[in-house]
């Protein structure tokens, strides 16, 4: 009944719906600025930025995980977990373990130490199965983000 399988440039379109799905849960559609254009030049051209993964129910698309690898220079390669997302009709069936599990999967294929991802906090569901798997919040770390105007302006004073 559950499929897990690679996006292909073909799953652009479906991509980017999910992902504005996810936008629009967050309660934050009014940030989501992709289009299926920038999805196929930095996920499938020359130089991928990100991977992703599909889920199908029964053929259907029940939702993705998109992620991309990053490096640690105390521990070397990992994967960063930046979307994991299933549809509100296809929840309770274990799908998004499924994706996290995949993800996993191809973390220790790739030798990695580690995956990594963000949560928002008041997403209680979700935190309670972070924990539940043996994950480690790190609370003491502050996420930052630099975008538009200030990440110009400092881009400006590189020589």
């Amino acid at each position: 009944m559950l499929l897990i399988r690679p996006a292909t440039v073909h799953d652009v379109a479906l991509l980017r719906i999910f992902i504005r799905e996810l936008a629009e849960f967050e309660r934050e559609l009014h940030l989501c600025a992709i289009e299926e254009e920038d999805l196929v030049r930095d996920g499938f051209g020359a130089n991928p930025k990100f991977r992703a993964l599909i889920a199908e129910w029964g053929g259907e698309p029940a939702g993705y995980a998109l992620f991309f690898g990053y490096y640690s220079t105390w521990a070397g390669p990992g994967l960063y977990l930046e979307d994991v997302f299933v549809r509100p009709q296809f929840r309770g069936k274990g799908i998004g373990m499924a994706l996290l599990a995949a993800v996993a999967r191809i973390a220790l294929q790739e030798n990695c130490c580690a995956m990594r991802w963000e949560v928002l906090d008041w997403n209680e569901n979700a935190i309670e199965l972070y924990k539940s798997l043996g994950a480690e919040f790190r609370d003491q770390w502050k996420s930052v983000l630099l975008t538009d105007g200030a990440l110009r302006r400092l881009a400006e004073k590189a020589s």
